[in-house]
């Protein structure tokens, strides 16, 4: 569009901003980008609800404080929600300006799923926004985009290709070979529990060496890499798999440093012990995929929301366990009654006999013979099962949550793909 003026206007809900012409042709919401290549004022209205020649000047009927905090973003980097505001307006002026949920803190992406999933509503489009004019924006999101330009902008992109499996090709190709180096140590691993896998190996023992040395190689620049990425290091060492990942590592690495330092046979004591030790330690590996599979991550998510009910749920079983194992101890063994079970012979005992009937798992090796034993170990049975569902309610209900909140996480990041296909 030829402009008028070196000077273009945005009059945003009434609060004016002066822009020159370059910023607006390289201006990070799409929705003011775009008006630099328009070529008639058609083009124009169609972007924006009015247009002033005169005075070069551009009106959009939204939210004036959301466009402020928006500006701040711009400053702070930061895109988070503006307090008072509703979720769902919020992300509405996210579109309306061209933003992801994306960009959003990782805590406010929580909370706008979270209020989606409560109106079974699974996305929004640019449409829908179009047609709701009269919600207010979030600013912060729209900022978070301008503060991303230059080296800032490469590097957020990058902590998400290492990050968000989903976010990009590039990100989907890196997980991949990722996976297929946790498949390959996983392989090796098992292989080497066979029979004849130490007369393949002396056979082969270079290859081993290479192969083991290269998986370990790239988990190790790969967990570098997201360290050197991460905003927060401190965050970053504190998440779980993280740490999962620096056991899986470490091992290899002892286990070099003892075979420098002369400790490289199984069968040297302590040392061979620790060393087998080590190796089987490399099973932590499989904890990697729970980066790229939505099933392993919402396991995860559950289990860290409904602790309190994992707790309740163990001292249910601790308190039934602590009372059964006593009675059945004293109808089996302790009443002497000229047919003692040995099997019964102390309360921790009969304590793994309570544990496999509540469980209602039932090995067999452990049995009552008394008759006040059997009652016993029927109670003993029912109300395990009762004790056992009691908490499962809770836990179902945090399972269906979690799984829809990653799933629309997981369709967010498929959208941004697509865009990203497109362009």
């Amino acid at each position: 569009m030829k402009f008028g003026k070196s000077i273009c206007v945005l009059n945003v809900g009434g609060t004016r901003y002066a822009f020159t012409r370059e910023v607006i042709k390289d201006f990070p919401l799409r929705r003011v980008s775009r008006l630099h290549a328009c070529a008639t004022e058609k083009e124009v209205l169609e972007l924006c609800d009015d247009y002033d020649r005169d005075r070069n000047e551009f009106f959009f009927d939204r939210h004036a404080q959301a466009f402020v905090f928006i500006m701040l973003y711009v400053r702070s980097g930061k895109l988070r929600f503006v307090p008072g505001v509703c979720e769902l307006s919020f992300y509405s002026e996210m579109l309306y300006w061209g933003l992801e949920s994306v960009h959003l803190d990782s805590c406010c992406q929580k909370r706008l799923d979270d209020r989606m999933s409560d109106i079974g509503l699974d996305t929004l489009s640019e449409g829908d926004i179009v047609l709701s004019g009269d919600e207010p924006e979030t600013p912060d999101e729209s900022v978070q985009r301008i503060a991303l330009t230059g080296r800032a902008k490469w590097l957020e992109k990058m902590r998400k290709t290492v990050e968000e499996p989903n976010s990009s090709i590039a990100a989907q190709l890196l997980a991949s070979v990722s996976v297929i180096f946790v498949i390959i140590s996983m392989i090796m691993l098992c292989a080497s529990t066979l029979p004849d896998w130490d007369t393949a190996k002396r056979n082969t023992v270079e290859e081993h060496r290479i192969v083991e040395a290269v998986c370990i190689g790239w988990f190790t620049a790969e967990c570098i890499l997201r360290f050197l990425l991460a905003r927060d290091k401190w965050d970053f060492i504190r998440h779980p798999l993280n740490i999962i990942d620096v056991i899986a590592i470490t091992p290899y690495y002892v286990t070099i440093a003892m075979a420098r330092a002369g400790m490289p046979g199984a069968g040297l004591g302590v040392a061979g012990v620790i060393l087998r030790v080590l190796r089987m330690m490399r099973v932590f590996w499989l904890m990697k995929l729970a980066r790229h599979f939505l099933g392993l991550q919402t396991l995860g998510l559950t289990l860290r929301r409904c602790y309190r009910e994992m707790v309740m749920l163990l001292v249910f079983v601790c308190v039934a366990m602590a009372i059964y194992s006593a009675l059945a101890q004293l109808l089996e063994h302790g009443l002497d009654l000229g047919a003692q079970n040995q099997d019964y012979a102390s309360i921790p005992a009969a304590a793994w006999w309570v544990i496999i009937s509540m469980t209602t798992v039932g090995y067999g090796d452990v049995y009552p013979i008394t008759i006040g034993g059997r009652v016993l170990g029927g109670m003993c049975v029912v109300s395990g099962i009762v004790l056992l569902a009691l908490p499962i309610t809770f836990i179902y209900h945090s399972f269906v949550q979690c799984y829809h909140e990653l799933r629309l996480r997981s369709a967010r990041y498929a959208r941004s793909l697509s865009t990203e296909m497109l362009q």
